[in-house]
């Protein structure tokens, strides 16, 4: 098979043996997968692979159809339509994934769209629901909304019946947000919105003191991204005075079990949604695999509204 491989802190579309799944584990000829900032991070040399995910494979998201099963699996069968978040390994032509890890690609949905699924809404609902235990008719605040967790976050609060201001630094992106149905504002005005209940935090240590300045009594900070920096000043006072809470999270470097209880609470409460057509995934631009140097730079470039996806040769 080939796969988009890390040569030198650049991708690079290179051949690698055939992978074969082992006890419990399903092999997926990979039709699409998504691409996510910790892609280029782990280019960088900042983001190793968790043991077990091949370490010079990029992708942590997948769609594609099952090649073949290990022994002891018994959901999955050759041809079904698959999807899921890997610990690597995602942007090539066969994966490896525990068939716990595995969820069904609803008919309709297109290969650009299951591949950008995976890793965004799995994020966003966990840290919405499973973390922060968002309620109907509470208040939330989204930072950096227009990019592929904020997207997902959006829709998901919206669509639990909570009340959602997400902050876009793009003005030319801040309608296309708000059709998701949140108020969108610039990224220095959310705070005139509050207070929150919770604030999902995908940018980072920049708006750490007008967060906490924005929480109402008993609000959540979830902090799942920093790009803009990971170290900030935090008034304890503040937070003790709103009995607030701050905690982060990723998935990538979670348990086997931790990872599978993810993905069985997104069959449970997101497949429906998606396969009713109540959230979506925009799709910003599609490239070949083989081109993921081009993605990944446009990728950089900002200004999209949507997911970035690899669509794998036939």
């Amino acid at each position: 098979m080939h796969a988009v491989t890390i040569v030198d802190q650049r991708p690079e579309w290179r051949q690698h043996p055939d992978p074969r799944p082992g006890h419990g584990e399903v092999l997926v000829r990979v039709r699409a997968a998504g691409l996510n900032g910790a892609d280029r991070i782990q280019l960088a040399g900042l983001y190793p692979a968790p043991a077990g995910s091949p370490p010079d494979i990029l992708g942590l998201e997948l769609a594609g159809e099952v090649a073949a099963v290990g022994s002891g699996v018994t959901r999955w069968h050759e041809g079904d339509r698959v999807m899921a978040v890997v610990g690597g390994g995602g942007q090539a032509e066969l994966a490896v994934v525990h068939e716990r890890h595995l969820l069904p690609v609803p008919d309709g949905l297109s290969w650009a769209e299951a591949g950008g699924f995976p890793e965004v809404f799995a994020t966003a609902h966990d840290a919405l629901f499973t973390q922060c235990h968002l309620g109907m008719g509470e208040r939330m605040c989204v930072h950096g909304a227009a990019g592929g967790v904020g997207i997902a976050g959006v829709q998901l609060a919206v669509a639990a019946g909570a009340s959602v201001v997400a902050t876009v630094r793009d003005p030319a992106r801040r309608a296309d947000v708000a059709a998701l149905g949140a108020t969108a504002v610039a990224p220095d005005g959310f705070v005139d919105h509050g207070p929150y209940d919770v604030v999902l935090e995908l940018v980072g240590a920049p708006n750490m003191a007008a967060n906490l300045r924005a929480l109402a009594g008993g609000g959540r900070i979830s902090v799942i991204g920093i790009g803009a920096g990971a170290k900030a000043e935090v008034n304890l006072g503040a937070l003790m005075t709103r009995r607030g809470r701050i905690h982060g999270s990723t998935l990538r470097a979670r348990s086997l079990e931790d990872k599978a209880l993810a993905a069985r609470q997104v069959e449970a409460h997101v497949l429906p949604l998606l396969d009713a057509g109540t959230v979506r995934v925009p799709v910003a631009a599609t490239y070949p695999m083989a081109d993921a140097a081009a993605a990944l730079e446009r990728f950089a470039a900002g200004g999209k509204f949507g997911k970035i996806v690899l669509l794998a040769p036939d």
